[in-house]
């Protein structure tokens, strides 16, 4: 048995035994006397039904909805996979459900909506809201994704993100502003070439620029995106490069490039290029455009960072969207505006530079020290909630989008202590 063929047979066996599935319901309340049963049902249940009618927002006083995430997906983007359909999408929804919980200590329920239409799909979804306070997007396909968000953030106040756009986008930022100390650069004078062009590959653009970088060029699988080409759609007419350019010519002198496409859409021609100490990163998941040791070969003073978990310097969402919604719930926030997502990559970026806990050494059985080898922290990384979710949680409040009043950083931060184990 060859080690693919291995580990799909192990994964079967994992969501199949010792019951199917991933996730399941907890009760959080004693139940067990009649005494209980009349105060969680009839009659006792009519108290706060009654109480959340008269004021709205006493449903986060009395149930769930202030902790509970909807992990909302069509299907139509699963993974690397392509468009599965609804229900097929269920395992990565249930997965998704897990990581909010380990990482966030956020419920979460997955909802796989068997629907295709814009308007169709986000009328369901309002129409459920009423029970989270929160709702995470998830494997939908671009363009449809980027409407589908606007419309929902539109239309419901409680935080509402995609992640497979929004959450490599954070994370990238982060290990690009690092990558940015440790050479010398500053974010306003790099040039970036984004390989790819879905929805990962628009917000990564849109946060960089938001946080000064001023020469972004982005290609397709048509090559470069330029504003000759008359096949572009909106999201990627933003950035357009001057008429007469190509893939090539973007690399030459670049600092960062960032991979969001699949094996093979750049070359170590291309890297060869780029400026002394560059910043490679090479995302597509589970084959990276270029490996590492590739990379190396032909680049040995460069920058890198990839999707997966066997190399240094890892692009993993869950460094991002278990404390995003864990600090924008927190404080009830109406949405996750970009002002929050740069808190969460400024605070990850942090995190990177700050002392290494001797736990982390004797997880990843290294000596972790800030440089090209560890620009991004560590999923592992106890302090992750406490500082990602403060920073997120006050980014709202400053923003003017959080609901609670009088909001303490300080003791937020030790009641997020609280919640590690």
């Amino acid at each position: 048995m060859n080690h693919d063929s291995s580990l799909n047979h192990n994964a079967l066996l994992y969501h199949e035994k010792p019951q199917p599935g991933k996730i399941a319901t907890l009760i959080t309340k004693s139940f067990s006397s009649q005494s209980d049963l009349s105060l969680a049902y009839s009659p006792g249940v009519a108290a706060p039904c009654l109480e959340i009618q008269k004021n709205p927002d006493d449903a986060y006083r009395y149930t769930s909805k202030g902790n509970l995430v909807a992990v909302i997906s069509n299907g139509t983007a699963v993974l690397g996979l392509g468009n599965l359909g609804a229900l097929a999408s269920k395992p990565v929804m249930e997965g998704k459900a897990i990581l909010f919980k380990k990482f966030g200590g956020l419920d979460s329920y997955d909802i796989e909506v068997d629907e295709t239409d814009i308007e169709r799909f986000c009328d369901t979804v309002v129409a459920i809201a009423p029970t989270f306070g929160g709702i995470n997007l998830e494997d939908i396909k671009a363009p449809e994704c980027f409407e589908i968000e606007r419309r929902l953030i539109e239309r419901l106040d409680i935080p509402v993100m995609h992640d497979d756009q929004h959450g490599t986008a954070v994370i990238s930022l982060a290990g690009i502003m690092n990558g940015c100390q440790v050479t010398g650069r500053s974010l306003e004078s790099i040039r970036v070439v984004i390989v790819g062009a879905g929805a990962a590959a628009i917000s990564c653009g849109r946060i960089y620029r938001f946080m000064g970088v001023r020469e972004i060029y982005m290609s397709d699988s048509k090559g470069l995106i330029h504003a000759g080409r008359s096949d572009l759609n909106a999201q990627k007419l933003e950035f357009a490069a001057p008429e007469g350019m190509n893939l090539r010519s973007a690399f030459e002198n670049a600092d960062v490039v960032v991979g969001l496409s699949a094996p093979g859409s750049f070359s170590l021609e291309d890297i060869a290029c780029m400026a002394p100490e560059p910043i490679i990163f090479t995302l597509a998941n589970p084959v990276p455009e270029l490996f590492p040791e590739d990379v190396r070969s032909a680049r040995p003073d460069a920058i890198v960072a990839t999707g997966r978990s066997d190399y240094p310097n890892q692009v993993n969402n869950v460094l991002g969207f278990p404390f995003i919604f864990r600090g924008a719930m927190d404080v009830r926030a109406k949405m996750i505006n970009m002002e929050m997502k740069v808190a969460a990559s400024q605070a990850l970026a942090a995190l990177a530079r700050a002392e290494i806990p001797e736990y982390l050494n004797t997880i990843y059985k290294t000596e972790l020290s800030f440089g090209k080898e560890y620009i991004i922290p560590k999923p592992f990384d106890k302090r992750l909630i406490v500082e990602v979710s403060a920073s997120v949680a006050e980014a709202a409040v400053k923003s003017g989008v959080a609901r609670v009043a009088n909001f303490d950083l300080e003791h937020y931060k030790i009641d997020l202590a609280k919640r590690l184990d």
